[in-house]
């Protein structure tokens, strides 16, 4: 793999330009052809998996709605590593009925007991994982400094590393499933082939190499505001923190992370939860409500708003 002669990052054969400060590559001559594939795309959430024979799914494996076979003419990237499951499907529905016991006083008492796992899907979501050298320009509000007024203007400049950021290419689980997934990968267990249920179903990256560089800027800023307003900002309260980012020697691997989709149903309805594919701790998704336990609480704060005023009244 060749690198930009300005800024180090690493070009890939089908890169026109260098994707942190766009000078242009080299023209290569042997450029191998891409690979094209078929996909299944969802109809409601937008997933695409890899089609399979063997398997001859209709159905989305992150949502459960009905998906239609697509083949891009544009070449699709695949993952170049796996992160392999550690948990069984017997752990991880398991760790539903778990999670569902801890979701406390406005969820049905008998929740945990009375819900039924309907199936567990195991699947393979696609993710960035990049490290990045930045120079990074700050500017933010904060007490240090203020005087009579509550705020008072701070800028500056620092260097920052950025090692193993993970960043969501899925489309079948949302940013903040993503996210709460985020923490318990080993990037150290990774394999270039999948490790896991034979069933499982790996989800293809959806977007192209220059607009997931857009996404990792992103979540460059994201990640360097918080250090900034953590750790170089004075004072004690931060606000208005503004960054501006420039990344030198950008490096991105293309993952598929290990995951659990699971469907429970209690009464005549069915939930979605997600377990961690590595780490069975990590469990969440929709739970009912107890409308009859909210609607008690309603009636009693109504009962003592009523009885303030009655007392009120007849002073």
């Amino acid at each position: 793999m060749s690198a930009c002669s300005r800024c180090a990052t690493p070009l890939e054969p089908s890169d026109l330009r260098c994707a942190t400060c766009a000078q242009p590559a080299p023209v290569l001559h042997d450029v191998p052809a891409a690979a094209t594939a078929r996909i299944l795309r969802c109809d409601s959430c937008g997933a695409a998996v890899a089609f399979s024979a063997e398997h001859q799914g209709t159905r989305c494996a992150f949502c459960g709605s009905v998906t239609h076979l697509e083949e891009p003419h544009d070449p699709i990237e695949a993952a170049e590593l796996f992160l392999p499951f550690r948990t069984s499907p017997e752990a991880a529905a398991s760790a539903v009925r778990g999670w569902l016991s801890t979701l406390g006083f406005f969820r049905p008492s008998d929740l945990a007991r009375k819900a039924t796992v309907d199936h567990v899907r195991p699947l393979f979501f696609a993710a960035w994982v990049f490290d990045a050298d930045a120079l990074v320009s700050w500017a933010a509000d904060s007490d240090a400094g203020s005087r009579r007024s509550d705020w008072a203007p701070h800028a500056g400049q620092t260097r920052m590393r950025f090692d193993s950021v993970l960043v969501s290419a899925s489309r079948g689980l949302t940013s903040a499933e993503a996210a709460n997934l985020a923490g318990g990968f080993d990037l150290r267990s990774a394999t270039s082939s999948p490790v896991g249920p034979a069933e499982a179903i790996v989800e293809r990256f959806d977007v192209q190499r220059s607009a997931a560089r857009a996404i990792i800027a992103r979540a460059v800023e994201a990640t360097a505001i918080e250090r900034v307003s953590r750790g170089e900002v004075p004072g004690r309260r931060v606000r208005n923190c503004h960054v501006g980012v420039v990344l030198h020697g950008l490096v991105s691997r293309r993952y598929a992370l290990p995951v659990y989709v699971l469907a429970y149903r209690y009464g005549d309805r069915v939930y979605r939860a997600i377990v961690h594919g590595q780490s069975p701790t990590i469990a969440f998704g929709d739970a009912p409500l107890s409308w009859r336990k909210i609607a008690g609480l309603v009636g009693i704060a109504l009962a003592v708003v009523a009885l303030i005023v009655l007392v009120a009244t007849r002073r």
